[in-house]
């Protein structure tokens, strides 16, 4: 009976927030279909240095603004950039940091001689990104005039989405795509509204993990959503093999899910 009234309830709380969402985007912004996303081109936004650090801009003037927070392939990955874009087209002014300070991860990090990933991690840890992002907040609210901050994180930004979820740390809701390091005391502390993209192959955040960080964010009593998306792998929020049609969906899926969730709790 307790696990059918829990799926109950959390299946009350999806539906509310997608049909919140879903009146939303027609009113405020055109995301209700794919076109808005951009899976190729031309970045359409612009690069801004505040406090000696390189902001990614798109998206025209709003009360709510997104950061996004980039995997380690930064703001450098045209996929960032385009990803950041869509998010502008949904009626949100967008920032993404330079959280690398113009020295991301190589694009094949396998591949990349002289490349330790242990220690690009330890260089970047959060003594080093907290600082960045509350940096990037303060540009958004005094220069950029945003009112409320929201969050979108992929893999190792969605772990600072959960940080900047905390008490006083600047983010009113937020979503993170295959977050990746996510720590139990980064979810317990949240006080915002969470939601999570998962991937079904996602070796770095495997099934009986997800069930961890689910039953956490149920402790927490803070709204929350977590979808899982099948023939999808770590990385597919942004770097999905889009001729594969389940990594397709699974990408496109994950964004609407990020739009109605700050559409709903923003």
């Amino acid at each position: 009976m307790f696990k059918m009234l829990r799926f109950t309830s959390l299946l009350a709380l999806w539906v509310g927030g997608s049909l919140a969402g879903a009146t939303s985007s027609q009113d405020d912004c055109p995301a209700t279909g794919a076109s808005i996303i951009a899976h190729s081109g031309d970045p359409v936004g612009k690069e801004q240095v505040y406090s000696d650090i390189n902001m990614y801009v798109t998206g025209n003037a709003s009360d709510t603004g997104v950061l996004y927070l980039t995997d380690v392939f930064g703001i450098q990955l045209l996929e960032n950039k385009l990803l950041a874009d869509s998010f502008g087209r949904a009626g949100y002014l967008t920032v993404a940091p330079d959280m690398f300070n113009g020295t991301p991860a190589a694009g094949d990090i396998d591949g990349q001689p002289g490349f330790n990933a242990t220690d690009f991690l330890a260089d970047h840890g959060p003594n080093v990104t907290d600082p960045i992002l509350a940096t990037a907040i303060d540009f958004m609210r005094t220069t950029l005039g945003v009112k409320k901050v929201v969050a979108t994180g992929y893999c190792f930004g969605g772990r600072y989405t959960f940080r900047l979820l905390a008490e006083g740390k600047g983010a009113a809701a937020g979503f993170a795509a295959h977050p990746s390091m996510l720590e139990d005391a980064e979810i317990s502390a949240i006080t915002g509204p969470a939601s999570i993209a998962a991937a079904d192959g996602d070796t770095m955040t495997p099934a009986d993990r997800r069930s961890a960080i689910e039953a956490l964010l149920l402790e927490t009593g803070i709204p929350y959503s977590l979808a899982l998306y099948g023939g999808t792998q770590h990385g597919f929020g942004v770097r999905a093999n889009i001729s594969d049609p389940k990594q397709k969906f699974g990408k496109e899926e994950a964004f609407f899910q990020a739009i109605r969730w700050f559409n709903a709790w923003a």
